[in-house]
C-alpha cells in the first residue's frame, strides 16, 4: 500500500470522529480520533518492516524474506528513514552468500540506520564479504569500524574469531609444494 494512502485513511478517520462528535456520539468520535493514530504510525513505520523485525528475533529468515517480498517498490511504500533497514534485512536473508549480501549492506549503510548495533552488524557482514574476496586490509578496517560501533558487546566474540581467522595464512594460495618438481604437459 502506498504510504500516502495511510495518511488519507487517518484524515478520513479524524473527519469521521469529528462528525460523530457533532452528532452527539462523543464516545465513538473520540475512539475514531484515537484510532486514527494507527495509520499515522504505520506511515513512518511500515507494517511489513515491523513484522519482519519481529520474525528476525526468532531467526525465521524465510518468513522475513516472504514479508519483505510484499514490498514491491520500497521508495513509494516506505518512509525515507526505513530504506536502510529494508536493505539491511534483505542482506541478512542472504547471509549464506556474503558476496550477494554485500551490495545490500553497502546500500543500507548509505541510506543510514539509527541503531549502532545494526550498523556494526552491517560492517561485520561487509568484512566477511571482503575477506571472502581476499581483501584483508579492507576486512580489517571494517572489523575495526564494527568493533567501535558495537557498544553493547554483541559481536565481540564474532569479531575476535574473524581476527584470529585473518591471522592464519590463506591455504588456497599456498597449496602447492615448492619442492615438488614441475611437470610438463607430456611427461
Amino acid at each position: 500500500m502506498n504510504k500516502y494512502i495511510k495518511l488519507v485513511i487517518a484524515g478520513l478517520m479524524v473527519a469521521g470522529g469529528i462528525f460523530l462528535m457533532f452528532n452527539r456520539q462523543v464516545g465513538w468520535g473520540i475512539v475514531c480520533v484515537v484510532l486514527s493514530i494507527v495509520p499515522i504510525i504505520l506511515f513512518f513505520k511500515n507494517e511489513y518492516i515491523l513484522l519482519s523485525l519481529w520474525k528476525m528475533r526468532d531467526q525465521k529468515l524465510d518468513e522475513v524474506a516472504r514479508l519483505l517480498s510484499n514490498i514491491t517498490d520500497y521508495k513509494t511504500q516506505l518512509h525515507r528513514s526505513q530504506y536502510g533497514y529494508y536493505h539491511y534485512m534483505l542482506g541478512l536473508t542472504y547471509a549464506e552468500n556474503p558476496l550477494k549480501a554485500e551490495g545490500l549492506m553497502k546500500t543500507a549503510l548509505e541510506y543510514g540506520m539509527s541503531m549502532k548495533h545494526d550498523r556494526a552488524l552491517a560492517k561485520f557482514n561487509l568484512a566477511i564479504a571482503a575477506l571472502s574476496r581476499g581483501n584483508k586490509t579492507d576486512a580489517q578496517r571494517l572489523l575495526n569500524d564494527a568493533q567501535k560501533l558495537d557498544t553493547a558487546g554483541m559481536l565481540t566474540e564474532h569479531i575476535r574469531t574473524m581476527k584470529e581467522q585473518m591471522k592464519k595464512p590463506n591455504m588456497q594460495k599456498h597449496m602447492h609444494n615448492p619442492n615438488m618438481r614441475h611437470r610438463g604437459k607430456f611427461f
